[in-house]
């Protein structure tokens, strides 16, 4: 019992075996949360869930020191006594140092009779297996991790956020050997047909199989789907973070951050767009999932080498596609699937050139409004016209020239094109030319920012489009405190200085001393 006196007299007390986890924050507070009884009736109003102790540094009972303050000797108290602590059962077996992507951090994993229990250097969770409504053993593609992920209902709590997933990452190739603490009498009564007393084999393996036996959960495992790179899911970004999509037989599942699973039954429509840098150089697409609650999931930068396996896949569960065009329609997305303008720079187009894409599947990907501007409809008649007129002998070859280079139709139509050529070269042409010796003009802080991060966001968004690089940055500065804009600012603030006085330099030259240095606001900011 935890016993908390006032003036020598008891105030309350709490029983530590209810204590589900302890969290020391900052170097003087402890906070201790309590397990929720799933079974509480609907009688019983109110329920203790965490409570927080101030230990300062003067506390003459819990004496510590610099590398260990007393609000951490306070805290060794409690987990030696509580629930949470090497006291209790003893583990089934545990896993030493395994990453948890989130809640982020590494834990040592027990494995118990009726719980699982995460240490870690500043939390300790306790999960019973009731809480346990599923696992998804999720291998990665082409990289040596796999991903485990245990969905909670109820979840855990760290702070004011929310668990319903532990993303468990485990060494694919790492190998054990380890047996499990349990005598036979009780393996003999109760887990006989369950589990092996000693196991051998790939980690990740070893501790599904274990938690399976334990806790009786079902284990979710990736199904038919297979990606253009032979993998189980395929790449792409959610809310700006980069990560995997794992289309389940049942569900849709993206990892790692922010873990979000999408039952096949929520959803009330799937929709493939353009990616937004658009035109005949696409290299990606978005994968749009609205769900009957009317919220969106937006997967973006999906490579469009992907695109037939996913639409087979969403095709084969039945699921509703939004913009399923007409036969007219789709003709653009295979143009430009197969566009010649992009065979020096696509990696995947000699890939997509050896799959066997049907008519059927080029109709069925994007709306009618997708295709406005398509330069399908234009070369399609250009063709006919030509294999028309194969007979004559001049016409023909004097018509092909005109229309090929306007297979990239501009806004403007052709006519207004013809007429205007001259008179735009004519304009161009009086065009007044730029004075190199003009001062260069001021630049936002904004400018100065995107200066900084955009060869940055490149290098870990590689392929991003100009307009999506506009966007992120945008949302980043709009994120941003103003300590954090204060040195783009400052920068900002001496960039006008310097753009003034040299404007004014530039205008009035009779008043500016060639052979004297200039010694400007600029120079003295």
């Amino acid at each position: 019992m935890l016993t908390f006196l006032v003036g020598a007299k008891q105030a309350f007390e709490v029983s530590l075996a209810d204590v589900a986890q302890t969290q020391l924050q900052g170097k003087n507070d402890v906070m201790l949360e309590f397990h929720v009884d799933d079974t509480t009736g609907a009688n019983e109003k109110d329920s203790l869930m965490e409570i927080s102790f101030h230990i300062p540094n003067s506390n003459t009972q819990f004496v510590g020191d610099e590398s260990c303050p007393p609000a951490q000797v306070f805290r060794d108290k409690i987990v030696s006594m509580a629930d949470v602590g090497a006291g209790g059962e003893e583990a089934v077996i545990t896993f030493d140092g395994i990453a948890i992507l989130t809640p982020r951090g590494r834990y040592n994993i027990e494995l118990h009779l009726s719980f699982l229990r995460l240490q870690g250097q500043a939390n300790d969770f306790k999960i019973q297996y009731s809480s346990v409504v599923r696992v998804f053993w999720l291998p990665k593609s082409n990289q040596p991790h796999t991903f485990v992920v245990v969905t909670l209902d109820p979840p855990i709590r760290k702070g004011q956020t929310l668990y319903p997933h532990i993303v468990m990452q485990f060494e694919t190739d790492a190998v054990m050997d380890a047996a499990l603490s349990m005598s036979e009498d009780l393996y003999n009564a109760k887990y006989k047909d369950k589990l092996e007393l000693a196991h051998k084999g790939l980690g990740h393996e070893i501790f599904v199989a274990i938690l399976r036996g334990l806790s009786g959960a079902k284990v979710t495992r990736p199904g038919k789907f297979r990606s253009s790179q032979d993998g189980y899911a395929v790449k792409s970004s959610l809310k700006a973070e980069d990560g995997v999509l794992y289309p389940l037989e049942k569900s849709f599942f993206f990892l790692p951050k922010p873990p979000t699973l999408i039952l096949h039954e929520e959803v009330e429509y799937v929709e493939f767009e353009r990616h937004t840098a658009g035109g005949s150089n696409m290299h990606y697409f978005d994968f749009l999932i609205r769900l009957k609650t009317e919220q969106e999931h937006l997967f973006r930068n999906i490579q469009r080498n992907e695109y037939h396996k996913l639409f087979e896949f969403v095709q084969n569960k039945g699921l509703k596609l939004m913009n399923l065009p007409t036969t007219q329609a789709t003709d653009g997305v295979a143009d430009v699937l197969h566009h010649a303008d992009d065979d020096a720079v696509d990696p995947h187009l000699e890939r997509i050139k050896n799959e066997a894409i049907s008519d059927e599947e080029d109709e069925d990907f994007v709306a009618d409004k997708y295709d406005e501007g398509s330069p399908t409809d234009d070369s399609g008649e250009g063709e006919s016209d030509a294999s028309k007129s194969g007979d004559e002998k001049e016409a023909p070859t004097k018509k092909k020239p005109k229309k090929e280079p306007s297979l990239p139709k501009a806004s403007s139509s052709k006519k207004k094109a013809k007429e205007g050529e001259d008179e735009g070269s004519k304009k161009k042409k009086q065009k007044k030319k730029k004075d190199p010796n003009a001062p260069k003009r001021a630049i936002s802080a904004f400018m100065f920012f995107c200066q900084t991060e955009r060869e940055n966001l490149k290098k870990t968004h590689p392929g991003i489009s100009f307009t999506e690089v506009g966007k992120v940055l945008g949302e980043r500065w709009n994120k941003m405190t103003g300590e954090e804009k204060c040195p783009y600012e400052a920068k900002a603030r001496a960039d006008k200085i310097r753009y003034s006085d040299e404007i004014a330099d530039y205008r009035n030259p009779q008043t500016t001393n060639v052979d004297a240095p200039r010694t400007s606001n600029y120079f003295k900011h």
